[in-house]
């Protein structure tokens, strides 16, 4: 137990969560371990987030759901971003991520901390970017030291997981700027680094210092989302050599992390046509050892604005059959606005039905029986059990509402097809 033996915190939650974890996964405990102690498993916690409770992610346990939120410097209102963790929450969304990038970030960070039972994630070079653009320096001006204090402070406040660019190398840059890539870098973070990079001509401070950022998460279990800031921003630029050179990266990087007990998991592709998605996934994760694959949809085609949930649910069904662990969701505002509380819950929905879609592809327990019981209820004509089989049962019970109090759906009536043939054989 190489891992854990080295991992005091990772320990200590084990202590107090393995069995709860292990019963909801439907798991042994011998499963669980064994699975964290080969990376192809992360525990998604970190001691100082109070009221946490801590997740799993990764094969074999159920495909996750996160949900994006946090301020821009055209909508910064922390109470805004509070309600939608509610609305998140109550969609079933496994985590949070805190985007934010204007306002008081130190307080809005804490706040969401506080106000998410769930684990929270960050992209600790946001914060080091409002800095400094705030300050009216560039951001070539940034000193490594900036962004390690940052990590660190993040993690002393109960940040669970971080998403961080340490496979964005200069090389990588390079190829992702010239003419050959339609979009260029759309990573936000990744787009910061390729700046620092080119600009200084040094190595990337994440790649470089790498053990570093290792020391500083160790203590506090908080696990490293390994950053794709080469993700395609177009499916024109899906599977080129700056994509998968970040790739080779992130998978050495991932067994760094592991040896030093430091729990890691890769964020995977954004836009591509479906013909290259399961290939895409599974080099993904041969070259990175099996550890948990997190995606961006990912979004089978550019041209959905407005439905980029389901472009990207699309994506995510076919995704999670060859090996994705965790998906995050797409609003129908991404690209054009901030999402709202309603964008929330469209988003989270779209994403557990992909990850559902493909459970039931591969024949998980867990995905079987929830399809058996939807299909018991509606031979019986079992309103109430199919509201308990459904991904959403609010969204059933307000559909029904006009018409509950019949046994039959509004749209068949008495050409009901199962109460015809009940009657038959009655």
């Amino acid at each position: 137990m190489r891992l854990l033996s080295k991992n005091k915190a990772l320990s200590a939650l084990l202590d107090v969560h393995l069995a709860r974890l292990a019963q909801e996964e439907g798991l042994s405990e011998k499963t669980v371990i064994d699975a964290l102690e080969a990376g192809t498993m992360v525990l998604l916690g970190n001691p100082s987030h109070k009221g946490l409770r801590p997740i799993l992610v990764g094969q074999p346990s159920r495909v996750k759901v996160n949900a994006n939120l946090g301020t821009s410097p055209l909508n910064s209102c922390v109470q805004t971003e509070k309600r939608k963790i509610t609305a998140a929450l109550d969609a079933g969304a496994d985590t949070i991520m805190d985007l934010s990038i204007a306002g008081d970030l130190d307080a809005i960070r804490e706040e969401m901390l506080a106000a998410c039972p769930m684990p929270v994630g960050t992209v600790p070079m946001y914060a080091v970017g409002q800095q400094i653009l705030d300050g009216g320096r560039k951001i070539a001006s940034m000193q490594p030291d900036e962004l390690f204090a940052e990590i660190e402070k993040q993690a002393k406040q109960g940040v669970d997981f971080i998403t961080v660019h340490c496979g964005l190398s200069r090389k990588g840059a390079a190829l992702a700027v010239g003419e050959k890539r339609v979009l260029g870098i759309v990573s936000r973070g990744g787009s910061m680094l390729a700046r620092w990079m080119l600009e200084n001509k040094q190595e990337n401070p994440l790649l470089e210092y790498f053990e570093r950022l290792l020391e500083i998460c160790l203590p506090y279990n908080m696990t490293l989302s390994l950053g794709d800031g080469l993700r395609p921003g177009a499916g024109a630029d899906a599977g080129d050599a700056a994509q998968w050179e970040e790739v080779i990266n992130l998978g050495l990087l991932a067994e760094r992390a592991r040896k030093h007990g430091v729990q890691a998991m890769i964020e995977g592709p954004g836009h591509m046509p479906l013909t290259q998605v399961r290939g895409q996934i599974e080099g993904i994760k041969r070259l990175t050892h099996n550890a948990p694959l997190y995606v961006l949809g990912p979004l089978a085609c550019d041209s959905t604005p407005g439905y980029d949930h389901i472009a990207g649910a699309i994506g995510g069904a076919i995704g999670v059959t060859a090996g994705v662990d965790f998906l995050c969701y797409l609003t129908p505002a991404e690209h054009l606005t901030l999402p709202d509380e309603a964008d929330v819950r469209a988003g989270v929905m779209a994403s557990r039905v992909a990850a559902h879609c493909g459970e039931v592809a591969l024949g998980t327990n867990r995905a079987l029986a929830r399809e058996k019981a939807m299909n018991m209820a509606r031979k019986a004509l079992d309103w109430e059990g199919m509201a308990k089989a459904a991904i959403d049962p609010a969204e059933l019970r307000k559909r029904r509402e006009p018409n509950k109090n019949e046994e039959v759906c509004a749209m068949c009536g008495k050409f009901c097809s199962v109460k015809m043939l009940r009657d038959v054989r009655q």
